[in-house]
């Protein structure tokens, strides 16, 4: 057993946990972690993908007395009918747009410096969504996710596709796009994670499938072990996270995302640091 392909296994899969559902973007720190550490050919972006079911177990256990809620309800309760709806709605743009573009986005948009500059850019359109809201808090007209209606999830979903370019952040479209559309932080943090769940787990199922070839049993431990420390990070971030915006906004990850795009961008020029492609 390869111990060494184990820790970085590990590293990736807390990376992924730490990133996945705050707006600064799991796949461009992937990309980055696996160009420093030397884990980021073919069966690495496949790994990648994987490792976010380890999340959305944790979203799954965070949220599961609304989700079990909304599951006994649904063959009688018109919320819980328009609430299934709604994440049913919102995720369709990206499964089209994927099948769509998917293959060629990643062909061209997977490397450091596209991440580093959607990272600085991201970090800005967050501080002016930060800055609207809060002069003007009468723009949040939605405080939950049961008052959403089928045209909000749809817009929500078609903002989500934004994060099909690495380092966008699929948490950071929904949520500051969701915020942009009316919806309070809070409102647009928890319909960003119970999109996750159909979102990732069906990318997931999508890339293990399609990549199916260059996986073999030998494979189990470092996909194992990767998916362990996601769901542990994720479950310990995402409770962090309902706390901490229970009384704090997005502006602290802007100002990450733009010093840590700056630095990645100065070390890639510089030659300071040997980014990989």
């Amino acid at each position: 057993m390869d111990i060494a392909l184990l820790i970085k296994a590990a590293i990736m899969g807390i990376v992924e946990g730490l990133t996945e559902f705050l707006p600064i973007s799991s796949t461009g720190h992937l990309i980055l972690a696996g160009a420093l550490l030397g884990f980021d050919d073919d069966k690495a972006k496949v790994f990648d993908i994987a490792i976010q079911t380890g999340a959305i177990f944790a979203v799954i256990l965070v949220y599961w007395q609304k989700i079990h809620d909304t599951l006994v309800a649904l063959p009688s309760e018109k919320q819980a009918q328009q609430f299934a709806l709604n994440v049913l709605v919102a995720f369709v743009p990206a499964v089209l747009l994927g099948l769509l573009f998917g293959k060629a986005i990643k062909a061209n948009l997977f490397t450091p410096v596209v991440v580093a500059s959607t990272f600085i850019i991201g970090g800005f359109i967050i501080l002016w969504a930060e800055k609207r809201q809060q002069a003007n808090p009468a723009t949040a007209r939605i405080h939950e996710v049961e008052s959403m209606t089928t045209l909000d999830a749809l817009k929500v979903g078609l903002v989500q596709c934004l994060a099909m370019i690495p380092g966008t952040s699929r948490s950071g479209a929904t949520i500051i796009g969701g915020m942009l559309l009316g919806l309070s932080r809070k409102a647009a943090t928890d319909f960003s994670f119970y999109l996750a769940i159909p979102t990732l787990i069906g990318a997931g199922a999508y890339s293990l499938y399609k990549d199916r070839a260059l996986l073999s049993v030998a494979d189990t431990p470092v996909f194992a072990v990767g998916l362990a420390f996601s769901f542990i990070s994720a479950w310990l971030c995402i409770r962090w996270l309902l706390r901490y915006i229970a009384s704090h906004s997005f502006v602290p990850f802007a100002w990450y995302r733009i010093a840590f795009g700056v630095v990645v961008l100065a070390t890639a020029w510089s030659g300071l640091v040997t980014w990989a492609g």
